[in-house]
């Protein structure tokens, strides 16, 4: 079964064929970052237009890729949110377009879980209950995940997500956008030891993250030390790589910190990292290191797939396929569209009044 993915959230536009929700026939990537880096950050409203301009081609280009035409799609899979709302909307009216048009079925993703989904290409079957951390530029979550497609968010950032983090913090150091690139590379020339940050504490005792504190603490550190951002062309000072490797470790700290208290509560048989972030090769050897500590494999996508793909898209989509679930024509873009159906799966941890301390 043939699945054509489109994804369209924010500033990637993605087109992937898909064979039976495992096997990647094509999968094509037009990035923004070149656009939207002298802003220091994604304009939504640039980003719209370049979706519009642009997917008409990506789709075209990864049919070919795939060497199949559009009669041999058995169904169309488009990231209805969450996301930019103008970035989302070309992507899904596109592929309602395409869905009618073709007379196949129409399925809408929620983003985050092709992020779940973005493992199955390279790793072996997930074994459930699993526990997956879902890390990028927009979003911050932990999910449990007692069988394939029930998903209960047991942690949550309660500010920024740590993607956006590394990129203000960057910012902060005059390193240019996206951050997290920048602060991974100076990291690897810097004493992560230097600066010992402080993790956020969460005063409901809920296992939740934060990174907002995180960020005044590099302020106020970089005032308080007369620290100055980096100049353009000037060689990189020890004390900005102590810096971005201080503030990368604190992150993983909270990330991986956290990730593991849930797994002892909840005995996950796989752990999942998975997102932008997940490219960071620090956070992947932290949780690497977590899960040989629980006894459960840890699997991560490749670079590629970790970043915002169709390939993923497709794959989620093909799961509800398989289910039997489709979208109507009067799917629309939902930009606060939530990915949870477990109301109560965390009761136990409320009963036990677990306040977690890293």
């Amino acid at each position: 079964m043939l699945v054509l993915g489109i994804e369209s959230s924010c500033d990637e536009t993605a087109a992937a064929v898909v064979r039976d929700g495992r096997e990647i026939l094509s999968s094509v990537i037009a990035s923004q970052i070149e656009m939207h880096k002298p802003w220091g950050g994604v304009v939504p409203e640039l980003a719209s237009r370049e979706h519009l301009e642009k997917i008409d081609g990506i789709v075209a280009q990864a049919m070919t890729d795939a060497g199949v035409g559009f009669d041999a799609i058995d169904a169309v899979a488009v990231s209805q949110g969450p996301g930019l709302i103008g970035s989302l909307l070309v992507g899904v009216c596109y592929g309602k377009s395409l869905a009618y048009g073709l007379g196949k079925p129409l399925i809408g993703v929620n983003h985050i879980e092709g992020h779940v989904y973005s493992i199955v290409f390279e790793n072996p079957p997930v074994q459930y209950p699993a526990l997956a951390l879902i890390v990028s530029g927009g979003h911050t979550n932990i999910f449990h995940i007692p069988a394939e497609g029930q998903y209960k968010v047991v942690s949550r950032t309660r500010d920024d997500a740590a993607g956006e983090a590394f990129d203000k913090v960057a910012k902060m150091l005059g390193l240019g956008y996206p951050g997290g690139p920048i602060i991974e590379r100076l990291a690897k020339g810097g004493d992560p030891s230097k600066i010992r940050f402080s993790l956020a504490k969460i005063s409901d005792g809920r296992p939740d993250l934060s990174f907002s504190g995180l960020k005044t603490a590099v302020a106020k550190y970089m005032r308080e030390h007369d620290v100055s951002p980096q100049e353009p062309g000037e060689e990189t000072r020890q004390e900005i790589m102590d810096l971005a490797a201080s503030f990368q470790s604190t992150v993983i700290r909270s990330l991986v910190g956290t990730l593991e208290k849930l797994a002892v509560e909840l005995s996950p048989r796989t752990l999942i990292v998975a997102g932008g972030v997940a490219c960071n090769q620090a956070l992947r050897a932290a949780a690497e290191h977590a899960g040989t500590r629980l006894g459960a494999p840890v699997y991560f996508p490749s670079k590629l797939l970790s970043t915002d793909n169709a390939a993923m898209i497709a794959a989620a989509g093909f799961a509800h396929l398989a289910s039997g679930s489709r979208s109507g024509i009067d799917m629309t873009a939902d930009v606060t569209m939530r990915l949870q159906n477990l109301e109560n799966e965390d009761a136990d941890l409320r009963r036990k009044k677990v306040r977690y301390r890293l």
